[in-house]
């Protein structure tokens, strides 16, 4: 019998004091390179945390939106979204080089990433920065409604499909809007959640509908103060379940 296994990833390189913390628990870092968040010191930072944990480095790129921490709907043409995306893959991967690292994967960032699920011209201008940056797998929501992943193999890249423990889910599969009520889950419901993912593939919606989400990686936020106590929680509830944490091959 084939073991189950699903990476837990989290995003990082923002500046949060947390972040050592939270290392030892994840196997990917989508590491910010400078557009929402992330400077020069903070990737080399996190890549020397991620090398000494043996966590695979990815790039985290966004929109070049600091004051809105990338958070905010914004629209380029996208031969500059492909430009501005591949700049910052470009940047983390020279950080990378000088520290003997090699970047795994991409993973857009934010609101960048969420209007990527349903915009098909927005994703695949990202995925081109990816597959021009030479960086193989690629990060994007799963579900059959999320064109990210399409895109990203249409790209070349290799799919990674992703599914998220603390944040709650609209009944189309697209996260529910921050601010909203459901948006954001406590731990407990994050553990909860992140355990049906990795073990069934789907999850209940906010509406109360179970929604498909063939997820392969997991991810968590590492903004929170209280992100270090989620990772070793939900770390430690996978490998209970019986499922295997590993970052994807």
């Amino acid at each position: 019998m084939t073991e189950r296994r699903i990476d837990l990833n989290a995003d990082l390189g923002e500046g949060s004091e947390h972040e050592a913390a939270i290392m030892p628990f994840v196997t990917s870092a989508n590491i910010a390179c400078g557009g929402h968040a992330g400077d020069r010191e903070n990737m080399r930072e996190s890549l020397r945390l991620a090398a000494h944990h043996g966590v695979a480095a990815g790039a985290h790129p966004g929109f070049p939106d600091r004051e809105g921490f990338g958070r905010r709907e914004l629209h380029f043409p996208p031969a500059e979204v492909t430009a501005f995306v591949r700049e910052q893959i470009e940047a983390l991967k020279a950080v990378a080089a000088r520290q003997g690292v090699r970047l795994a994967h991409v993973k857009p960032h934010g609101m960048l990433y969420n209007m990527a699920v349903k915009d098909a011209v927005l994703a695949a201008a990202i995925a081109r920065a990816a597959a021009d940056s030479g960086v193989p797998l690629y990060y994007g929501l799963a579900g059959q409604h999320s064109v990210m992943l399409l895109e990203a193999r249409l790209a070349g890249l290799r799919p990674i499909g992703e599914g998220f423990a603390d944040r709650g889910y609209a009944p189309d599969g697209s996260l529910w809007p921050r601010g909203q009520a459901g948006a954001l889950l406590e731990q407990e419901a994050a553990v909860a959640q992140g355990v049906a993912l990795a073990l069934q593939g789907q999850t209940v919606a906010v509406s109360g509908e179970v929604i498909s989400v063939p997820a392969q990686t997991l991810c968590l936020h590492g903004d929170g103060a209280e992100a270090a106590t989620l990772a070793q929680a939900l770390r430690a509830a996978l490998e209970a379940a019986g499922v295997g944490v590993a970052a994807p091959d």
